[in-house]
């Protein structure tokens, strides 16, 4: 025999799950009006030193991905199509492997798919930690010219939306 309270079992998680959901939209909405960047120093593969204070001025879309990652490799041509698009028009990309992710692997993906872009290894997880301890793959971030963090995408972002995003962050004085 059930105890009466058996039926409602569901409600004490369910809530839980609705206040951590209400908790990271508050965090996401809140995320992009305000915060900086991290100042951060990235290595791209070619040895070259390209800091996030550098590119003030420019809008810059930082990726973390992984070669492991099923969604980053998917996303991946759209990315490049993304900064072919934009890179005209002040953009810049730096795509961040993750620490786990093994460095020939990453090698091996930027020159078999031709990444045009700046790539860069985050060996010691110390950029993902800086970005608000990123864990999950792939997540990227838009900066303003001004270095303000303007939208944070876990998981591939809607291309059409991030498309007018880039257009209007380039758009601003």
């Amino acid at each position: 025999m059930t105890s009466p309270a058996a039926p409602r079992s569901w409600i004490k998680p369910a809530a839980i799950g609705a206040l951590v959901l209400a908790l990271a939209g508050i965090g996401y909405a809140t995320l992009g009006t305000s915060v900086a960047a991290p100042d951060v120093t990235f290595i791209s593969l070619a040895g070259d030193k390209v800091s996030t204070q550098n590119m003030r001025g420019k809008v810059v879309m930082v990726n973390f991905w992984a070669t492991s990652c099923t969604t980053c490799v998917k996303e991946m041509p759209q990315m490049v199509e993304t900064y072919n698009k934009f890179k005209g028009q002040g953009m810049e990309f730096i795509a961040v492997a993750m620490a786990y992710d093994p460095p020939n692997y990453v090698v091996n993906f930027t020159e078999t798919r031709k990444l045009p872009f700046t790539v860069a290894l985050d060996s010691g997880g110390d950029i993902a930690k800086a970005f608000g301890d990123v864990t999950l793959t792939p997540t990227t971030f838009v900066i303003g010219k001004d270095g303000k963090i303007l939208k944070r995408y876990v998981g591939e972002p809607e291309f059409g939306e991030l498309h007018a995003l880039l257009q209007k962050a380039l758009a601003a004085g």
